[in-house]
C-alpha cells in the first residue's frame, strides 16, 4: 500500500442506513475499503497498510453536497473597486465551504433584468473567474445558471455562455411582479433594486412593464431554448412552482428538478411525476419558509423532498440535517442523505454521496453534538482542518 494511504479508524462512520464504530481506507482520492464494527481497521482479515488517525468521539459522514448556493455573493460583490480580481474571492468562498463541510458546490448566480450582481455582466465576469479558480480548489466548484424565463431576446448570448464554459445546468425563474403590473401599480422596494442596477426607477419600472408585456412569447421561447440545452445535455430546473400546473408546464419543457416549491400542492405534483425536489436549508433550521411559504419541515416529514440545498448560507445544511434529527422527523443516516446522496442524485454525480468503496473520498468529520466541522476532504484531500481534531493528524 502506498504511503499516501490514510486510515481514518474509530469513528461513527455513517452509512446510508445505520451509523455505527468503523474505519476507512483513503488512498488514491477514493475511499478503497470500509471497515465496519467495533474492531476497527485491524478487525477480521483485514490488515491494511496505511497511515492511522484515531476519530474517537468523532462522526465520519459524506461530504455534503451543496444543489443551490449564492452565499458567494458577499465574498465576490463586495465594495466598489476593493475586489479587482474576482476570482480571488472565490478562493474565500471555497475556504468556507470546506469550513462547513461541503465538498461538491454549485455555485447559483443569476441572469436577470434586475441588474447589478444579478445581470448578464456580472455572471461573464462571475463565470470568468470561475474559469481561473475552479482548477486550483481541491471542493469540486459547480455553476448553476438562474435565468430569468422573459429574458429570451439573450438566450442566444446565455448559448454563447455555456459553450464557453461548459456549464451543465440552467434553473428557470421568473420575478416579475407581474400581478402589480397587470394593475398597473408600481411595485414594491422599487427604488432600491433600480439603485442595485444602476438605473432610475423610471427606467427600472418601464423595463420591467416591456418584459410583462412579453408573456404571450415566453413558453414559445422556452421551448425552442429548452430543445437546444437538452440537445448540450444541460440540466433544466425551474424555481419556486407554486402549482401542479406550472410544475407540468416546466416539466414539459424537460426541467425535471423543482427547486424550492412554494406550495405542498407542487412539491407532490413533482413527486407524483418523478422529479426531484429540492428545498432550502434555511427553512429547516428557522422552522419556516423566511417568505411565509410552505415549510420545508414538513415537505420532509411527508416524504417530497430529495435533496437540501444551502441556499444562502453555507453552515445550514449540516445544522438542516441535525435539527431534523433534533425534532424527529427522520434519523441521522436519512437526514445526511438529503445533504449528500440525494443531492448528489439531483446533479447527477453516481461518485458521491455516499461513504462506499470506490467512491470519491469525500467526507466531513465533526461533532455531532455541536455540529462543528473538524476537517473536510475533497477527493482524499484536506480541505479544511482545525483544533482540537488537527492534533489527531498532526
Amino acid at each position: 500500500m502506498s504511503n499516501q494511504a490514510l486510515i481514518l479508524e474509530n469513528g461513527d462512520v455513517l452509512g446510508r442506513e445505520a451509523l455505527g464504530r468503523g474505519a476507512l481506507l483513503i488512498a488514491d482520492g477514493q475511499i478503497t475499503e470500509v471497515f465496519c464494527g467495533n474492531a476497527g481497521a485491524n478487525g477480521g482479515n483485514a490488515n491494511p497498510d496505511g497511515r492511522k488517525v484515531d476519530l474517537s468521539g468523532w462522526t465520519v459522514a459524506p461530504g455534503i453536497v451543496d444543489v443551490h448556493g449564492d452565499g458567494f455573493e458577499r465574498h465576490v460583490a463586495v465594495r466598489r473597486g476593493a475586489l479587482t480580481a474576482m476570482e480571488h474571492g472565490l478562493f474565500s468562498v471555497e475556504a468556507e465551504l470546506a469550513a462547513n463541510g461541503i465538498t461538491t458546490a454549485v455555485l447559483a448566480q443569476f441572469y436577470s433584468w434586475e441588474g447589478g450582481m444579478r445581470g448578464p455582466e456580472f455572471a461573464d465576469r462571475l463565470f470568468s473567474a470561475w474559469e481561473q479558480a475552479a482548477p486550483q480548489v481541491k471542493t469540486d466548484l459547480r455553476l448553476q445558471l438562474r435565468l430569468e424565463t422573459h429574458m429570451f431576446e439573450q438566450f442566444d448570448d446565455v448559448i454563447r455562455l455555456i459553450n464557453k464554459t461548459g456549464l451543465r445546468y440552467v434553473v428557470f425563474n421568473d420575478h416579475l411582479p407581474h400581478d402589480r403590473l397587470a394593475a398597473g401599480k408600481t411595485p414594491p422596494r422599487l427604488t432600491g433594486q433600480a439603485l442595485k442596477s444602476g438605473r432610475s426607477p423610471e427606467k427600472h419600472l418601464e423595463n420591467m412593464k416591456r418584459l410583462h408585456g412579453l408573456n404571450d412569447r415566453v413558453f414559445g421561447e422556452l421551448q425552442a431554448f429548452s430543445a437546444e440545452l437538452t440537445k448540450r445535455h444541460v440540466q433544466i430546473g425551474s424555481h419556486d412552482d407554486d402549482t401542479a400546473e406550472k410544475r407540468a408546464k416546466f416539466r414539459s419543457l424537460g426541467a425535471n428538478v423543482s427547486e424550492f416549491p412554494e406550495t405542498i400542492e407542487a412539491a407532490q405534483a413533482a413527486r407524483d411525476a418523478g422529479d426531484l425536489v429540492v428545498m432550502g436549508s434555511p427553512n429547516i433550521v428557522r422552522g419556516a419558509s423566511h417568505a411565509g411559504k410552505v415549510s420545508a419541515r414538513e415537505i420532509v416529514a411527508m416524504g417530497l423532498c430529495d435533496a437540501l440545498a444551502s441556499d444562502y448560507h453555507y453552515p445550514s445544511p449540516r445544522y438542516a440535517a441535525l435539527e431534523l434529527v433534533k425534532k424527529g422527523i427522520c434519523d441521522l443516516p436519512a437526514a445526511w442523505r438529503l445533504v449528500s446522496e440525494g443531492p448528489a442524485k439531483v446533479l447527477g454525480l453516481t461518485d458521491r454521496g455516499v461513504i462506499e468503496a470506490g467512491k470519491r473520498a469525500d467526507l466531513v468529520i465533526f461533532d455531532r453534538e455541536t455540529g462543528r466541522v473538524g476537517a473536510t476532504m475533497a477527493g482524499g484531500k484536506i480541505t479544511y482542518m482545525t483544533s482540537p481534531l488537527a492534533e489527531r493528524f498532526i
